[in-house]
């Protein structure tokens, strides 16, 4: 006779309490926060990277194909960069786009030292990232890297992420990526605890929250992916209430996603409209919003020594803000149900900005983007949060935005907010982050921001 089935908890006790004292923890006990940037420097100068555009023609293994003029790999493994049509009722485009349909694994080990839980950091290189290496999560590797479609070497620490004890996770949930860029593209989320000695590359280091928080607030440090792991994990604050029940909320957002009609179809590169492509790019005619090149990348000290590939670069910095406000002593950001041609789902949520704003100046300011000119002229007084970020530096080369937190009133931003725009506390989002698909890359960063910032704290720190 088999033995009765034995229920557990449908939570995890202690975890968002163990996180918020690592948050309170501004230093660790392997190497002092400031110290990171100097650490991330030498690996900087010892890799010895170079990198440099150069025309399609040299790259290597990269190719368009002859019948469609898509960009590909000749292996057909890690990604291509094809044609997206893109029809709405309010506008319809076609534009490149990255097909990557394999999903990533981000993951950062989880260990405690002293009772506070620190985390594995890795000084990585990225070709995009305007200053090549910054702190990135333990794992940060795309299935072909590590099945080593490029032949390389073994990616440090991967056994812990790919059947983990499930005990021992942490966080593990599903996340998109840039919706505008890349098509339908997920990556796997991962904070894993493990317990016993683990041998300690020069390239790591243990580091708290409250240590991550500090860096978070230097620009160009932490980079992306360890900027949406950290989003991921459970770190809600204690919030007695909200302006919307989770359940108003949830049901604000699907009404939001069953509105928008939007269809969207792939296709050969070589077709679109309004693109033009020479020896050297893949541009629209009026060179708005981005671009596509080619880089070669020499001495990178990666899985591989070398290798060349396409790259999109976008025009301009962007500026990715949230507007913030208090409502009965419980901190609030207003987020915006952004559609992009690229998502699973129609529409993920954004910060309450999320452009580029070199692509409307010539629009007049009644025809700019909603709240654009409120994180463009902020007074410095009511900035909670400012630094620049870049996005991920594998596929985006130079791709920068400054990333705002801006404390407003009644006046801009009421508290009864404008259609597809909606009030959520710091708590809810995190909630929402534990799940796939709701909550965009860029509202991510500023989430990692609130967590980290936030956790255990009623307001956000300036």
């Amino acid at each position: 006779m088999s033995a009765p089935a034995r229920l557990v908890p449908r939570s995890r006790a202690g975890i968002s309490e163990r996180l918020a004292l690592s948050a309170a923890t501004a230093e660790g006990v392997h190497i002092a926060t400031s110290d990171v940037p100097g650490w991330l420097d030498l690996h900087r100068q010892s890799c010895g990277t170079a990198i440099r555009r150069i025309p399609f023609a040299e790259l290597d293994h990269w190719s368009f194909a002859p019948e469609t003029g898509d960009l590909r790999h000749r292996s057909g493994r890690f990604f291509t960069i094809e044609g997206l049509h893109v029809v709405r009722p309010e506008a319809e485009w076609q534009q490149p786009i990255i097909v990557q349909p394999e999903i990533g694994i981000l993951g950062i080990l989880a260990k405690e030292f002293d009772g506070v839980l620190h985390f594995l950091m890795q000084a990585k290189m990225e070709p995009g990232n305007p200053n090549l290496v910054q702190l990135s999560p333990t794992v940060q590797a795309t299935r072909s890297n590590y099945t080593k479609a490029h032949g390389g070497a073994e990616v440090k620490y991967l056994e812990h992420f790919l059947a983990p004890d499930r005990d021992r996770v942490l966080t593990d949930v599903l996340q998109s990526e840039h919706g505008a860029w890349f098509y339908r593209k997920r990556n796997r989320n991962m904070i894993v605890e493990v317990d016993g000695d683990i041998p300690l590359d020069d390239a790591f280091r243990w580091l708290t929250l409250g240590q991550l928080v500090a860096l978070l607030r230097l620009d160009n440090v932490v980079n992306m992916d360890a900027r949406t792991v950290l989003a991921s994990a459970p770190t809600a604050p204690p919030e007695p209430g909200a302006l919307s029940s989770d359940a108003d909320l949830l049901a604000w957002f699907t009404g939001e996603r069953a509105r928008h009609d939007i269809r969207t179809r792939r296709m050969p590169l070589r077709e679109i409209a309004g693109w033009q492509r020479d020896e050297h790019s893949v541009r629209r005619v009026d060179d708005r919003f981005f671009q596509v090149v080619a880089v070669s990348v020499e001495g990178a000290g990666r899985e591989v020594a070398g290798w060349t590939q396409p790259i999109i670069e976008p025009v301009g910095p962007g500026i990715v803000g949230f507007a913030y406000r208090v409502f009965d002593g419980v901190p609030h950001v207003l987020v915006h149900a952004r559609v992009e041609g690229g998502f699973l789902d129609t529409a993920e949520l954004a910060p309450t900005v999320q452009y580029v704003p070199a692509n409307y100046v010539h629009l007049a300011a009644e025809h700019r983007p909603p709240f654009l000119d409120l994180m463009l002229n902020a007074s410095p007084d009511r900035v909670r949060y400012s630094a620049i970020h870049s996005e991920e530096g594998g596929r985006f080369l130079n791709a920068e935005s400054r990333y705002l937190i801006v404390e407003t009133d009644e006046a801009a931003t009421p508290a009864e907010a404008p259609p597809g725009f909606h009030w959520v506390t710091p708590g809810q989002l995190n909630w929402l982050a534990g799940h796939s698909r709701y909550v965009n890359v860029q509202a991510r960063s500023l989430l990692a921001v609130l967590n980290t910032s936030a956790a255990g704290r009623t307001h956000l720190p300036r």
